[in-house]
């Protein structure tokens, strides 16, 4: 049995940006599928046993029980000393990106891919989609700026600065980010994909869009 469990599912961004600092920290961990499309977040159970917010990702590792994203990678760096910045500096300037990508960039990509991919087309609203596509264009070239000249957003390694701000780029879905569009962002997600243990969202996680076709 593995030490720590994930409660995850393929589709979910947010949860690929625990999941895969998990896949290359070395820690031992498994992925337990929440069938969110189900119900199964909002299941009394689920959340008095394992996230009071009735969300994933959800991480278990003995008496510990971890919401969110960010805080989740935070306990991941507690627990195998990686991807938190070497010096107190960079440890800031990790926890800067990680609460921006969480406020201008994961919660537009994630809320327009959602009503882009997951709703039935008749009932996607396409205004606020526009609206959403504009604002994440501004989090782009934000992004692309930053890279420019630079491996990693953080220092000389991969970080969750990287973790966070790539959770929703590598999904296939279209909800208006074109890769090839942002050479510093392609190249910078090329770096990550390098990575030992690299995996792709549907390749970690278990579900996808597929299994519920």
């Amino acid at each position: 049995m593995a030490d720590y469990k994930l409660y995850c599912f393929g589709e979910s961004g947010n949860a690929y940006k625990a999941a895969l600092p998990l896949s290359l920290s070395g820690l031992d961990w498994e992925a337990v599928y929440v069938d969110f499309f189900g119900g199964e977040g909002r299941s009394p159970e689920y959340r008095a046993n394992i996230n009071t917010f009735g969300e994933v990702p959800a991480l278990i590792h003995g008496n510990e029980k971890i919401a969110q994203s960010g805080v989740i990678q935070s306990y991941i760096t507690e627990q195998s000393g990686k991807f938190g910045g070497k010096t107190e500096a960079e440890k800031r300037e990790v926890q800067a990106w990680v609460l921006w990508d969480n406020h201008k960039l994961s919660s537009m990509a994630g809320l327009t891919r959602f009503l882009m991919n997951f709703l039935p087309e008749d009932k996607r609203p396409k205004e606020v989609i526009s609206f959403n596509q504009t604002r994440l264009k501004a989090a782009y070239n934000t992004l692309e700026t930053a890279l420019n000249g630079r491996e990693w957003l953080v220092g000389d390694g991969v970080t969750n600065a990287d973790f966070s701000c790539c959770g929703y780029l590598y999904y296939p879905e279209p909800f208006g980010f074109v890769r090839g569009d942002y050479a510093n962002i392609d190249r910078w997600l090329a770096n990550i994909e390098s990575l030992d243990s690299y995996r792709a969202p549907y390749d970690l996680m278990p579900g996808s869009p597929a299994d519920r076709a």
